[in-house]
């Protein structure tokens, strides 16, 4: 664990305590369970977004791609009456052809990843409100659809299915981002692109695959929001979800430079970002200031890197010119020993 994952989870203990004792139904078991299921259904597509925003891009189509895959999810269901194994299939395989699309957009025809993703956001939801006459669908209740509602929304001894997914997909990804060579290539295309292709990278393929897993894990994240709704309005389900994505990538370290992040400083973002929701709804905050709270998290997130980037930089900076220094007056005490051994040798001799 590093400095600012230790510092993110002492802030998360803090604010868990303070809230605690302003309102003790915080840290009831109903209260914290009930957080514990947010944090598995936003940690989920969170951690998709700090991947790409390692690689130095965003995704601000999330939200959108929720929408569209949700209402073709629910039909599958209902009208189709497709087995849920082939519909989560699809679905699945929906998010990762778009994040695909996204992904070649970027860097094959080299558009920017915001505004590839924006219009994604605009096309998605557009496709969405069309497709369904901009009316809210709904699920079926036979038993395939209860199957897999008890998978996606059930628990295991209390615990949310979805937090417990959280976890496993966490190990995964902390293994695949930190412990392997892919990781260091996304690192590596984040500080600079243009020294990862020369170093030998594929730069190409590591974003285009960081969006992909991005889309991939948005059709998870689908298929548990629908469950946990029960109903998809495609004119506001997923609704800024992409900000939450953002905000708690921000708040677990991810730089909007791209190049820093992990995943476990994600998932406490994600953590530290439910909790400030429940505190704001526990102070009686009206939830019209919810996006308020939103962007000025971002903001201090934003901030906060910003002024630790600086001080790293001068430590650099500092360190750099003080081994500068030793270097150079090393050098000139080896360079100045012959010169007097010259000297003394020449006196000696004029001695003699």
């Amino acid at each position: 664990m590093t400095k600012k994952e230790l510092g993110l989870a002492l802030l998360l203990v803090v604010i868990s305590a303070i809230t605690g004792i302003i309102n003790p139904a915080f840290l009831s078991l109903v209260n914290l369970l009930n957080m514990a299921n947010l944090i598995g259904l936003f940690g989920v597509f969170a951690l998709g977004e700090g991947l790409v925003i390692i690689t130095g891009g965003i995704d601000l189509s999330l939200g959108s791609m929720f929408a569209l895959l949700g209402v073709v999810f629910i039909d599958l269901l209902t009208t189709y009456q497709v087995p849920w194994p082939l519909a989560l299939l699809l679905v699945l395989l929906g998010g990762v052809a778009l994040g695909a699309i996204q992904g070649f957009l970027i860097t094959r025809l080299k558009m920017q990843p915001f505004i590839v993703t924006l219009c994604g956001l605009l096309i998605y939801r557009g496709t969405a409100r069309y497709y369904t006459s901009d009316s809210t669908r709904g699920f079926g209740y036979g038993d395939e659809a209860a199957t897999l509602s008890n998978i996606a929304s059930g628990n295991v001894a209390g615990i949310p299915n979805t937090f417990i997914f959280l976890v496993i997909l966490a190990l995964i990804l902390g293994v695949l981002l930190h412990r392997s060579v892919y990781g260091r290539w996304l690192y590596a295309v984040g500080k600079n692109e243009e020294a990862a292709r020369f170093s030998g990278i594929s730069t190409n393929l590591v974003i285009a695959t960081a969006y992909i897993i991005s889309g991939g894990l948005a059709g998870v994240s689908t298929v548990m929001f629908v469950f946990y709704t029960n109903s998809v309005s495609p004119s506001s389900f997923g609704n800024f979800y992409e900000l939450y994505a953002i905000a708690a990538a921000v708040l677990g370290g991810c730089s909007l430079r791209g190049g820093e992040g992990s995943i476990l400083g994600i998932v406490l973002g994600t953590a530290l970002l439910q909790v400030l929701q429940n505190l704001v709804n526990i102070l009686g905050i009206p939830n019209s200031l919810n996006f308020a709270v939103m962007g000025s998290v971002i903001l201090i997130g934003v901030l906060a890197d910003r002024q630790l980037q600086t001080r790293r930089q001068r430590k650099m900076a500092l360190a750099s010119m003080v081994r500068t220094a030793s270097k150079a007056t090393t050098s000139q005490g080896e360079s100045g020993a012959p010169r007097g051994s010259a000297a003394l040798t020449t006196g000696t001799g004029d001695r003699r």
